[in-house]
């Protein structure tokens, strides 16, 4: 546990165990069947649980009345690889499950997950050893088809390993002062702010359906589904955020800063933010307050995309956690701005259906 000093002075425990085992656990899309077992546990006897047919966890927590739905998601893929191939030395090669910087990919561990159980394994780039290398080679760019994995297996690697099993990186978190760092704090982290604040809120009239959802790194796939069925009144996407305040950035490419508090998306290039779902936002944070920052992200979407163009349109609204290193294996949070958007998500739960949305 750690123990968090709250705005009243008064000392609260964070679950940094529930957070360690979130982002430390294994799911790439359209493979997130751990990830859906551990949020099932959490809110098992909270809500009512099901799973729809593209793996997404939906636990419903019923209100006090009034039949307003509020639909909350948080993806729980992970941006990472699956086996295409396999050649006759055992060297296996990828296809990547989303967006990752190849410039970031350099000579780190994996785990092949396989139905045998996972094997380690290294991932390295094709090219020459930097000793033999020529000055114009050395100043090439990388891509991701001249990455493979070696898992030490030779010729007998297929006996193991097959194709489409999933390959994850290999990364355990650790804490830097206030900061955890880890692979999958996006959306790990998110899914447990989702868990925690549908666990701290208390007295709510709308009917609360917390998504845990699949396949967001590759189109935002789970939640555009689960909406679709859910016809909600508002979505609230919980999603990281660039936080760039460190070295070779200038501030105004910051978006967000690491400490400053839960980020009241404004606008990404997935969608436009509800304007008075922003403002609803903004108000809790300034009444009870819990610390903010407002965000508009240049490139980047979120669930909340996915779902506001359903049913002629759904009120939609992102709230996000400042993270550095975004799709590394170094992603990293803050405790605070943590422990700020589980407040604040849980009084606007309690407060939801206060919000006015339409524009008549």
């Amino acid at each position: 546990m750690f123990f968090h000093t709250l705005q009243d002075g008064k000392t609260s425990t964070m679950n940094t165990e529930l957070l360690k085992e979130l982002v430390e656990g294994h799911g790439v899309p359209g493979q997130e069947d751990l990830i859906r077992t551990i949020v099932a546990r959490e809110l098992k006897g909270i809500c009512e649980l099901s799973t729809d047919n593209m793996g997404n966890l939906i636990a419903l927590k019923r209100g006090t009345g009034g039949g307003k739905k509020l639909m909350l998601a948080a993806h729980m893929d992970e941006i990472g690889f699956v086996v295409k191939f396999i050649d006759k030395d055992g060297f296996i090669r990828l296809n990547p499950m989303g967006g990752f910087d190849p410039r970031q990919l350099n000579s780190q561990r994996v785990i092949v997950h396989t139905a045998k159980g996972p094997i380690n394994g290294v991932l390295m780039y094709g090219t020459k050893p930097k000793h033999l290398l020529t000055d114009a080679e050395a100043s090439a760019g990388q891509n991701l088809d001249s990455f493979f994995v070696d898992c030490g297996l030779g010729e007998k690697t297929s006996d193991s390993v097959s194709i489409g099993d999933m390959v994850s990186m290999s990364r355990t978190m650790i804490q830097l002062g206030d900061l955890f760092s880890c692979k999958a704090m996006d959306d790990r982290a998110c899914v447990f702010i989702m868990i925690e604040a549908v666990k701290k809120a208390k007295n709510h009239a709308v009917d609360v359906y917390a998504v845990a959802t699949v396949q967001e790194e590759i189109g935002l796939r789970g939640a555009t589904a689960a909406g679709s069925a859910i016809a909600p009144d508002v979505v609230v996407a919980l999603d990281v955020t660039l936080a760039n305040d460190i070295p070779g950035v200038t501030e105004q490419d910051h978006v967000t800063k690491l400490g400053k508090g839960a980020a009241i998306k404004i606008m990404d290039s997935s969608l436009i933010c509800h304007p008075k779902v922003v403002d609803h936002f903004r108000q809790l944070a300034i009444k009870n307050k819990i610390p903010y920052q407002m965000e508009v992200l240049p490139r980047g979407g979120t669930d909340a995309g996915g779902v506001q163009r359903l049913h002629g349109g759904i009120p939609a609204f992102t709230l996000s956690t400042p993270t550095r290193y975004i799709h590394t294996v170094n992603e990293t949070v803050h405790k605070d701005d943590v422990q700020a958007c589980i407040d604040l998500l849980a009084k606007y739960i309690e407060d939801a259906h206060n919000g006015k949305y339409s524009y008549d």
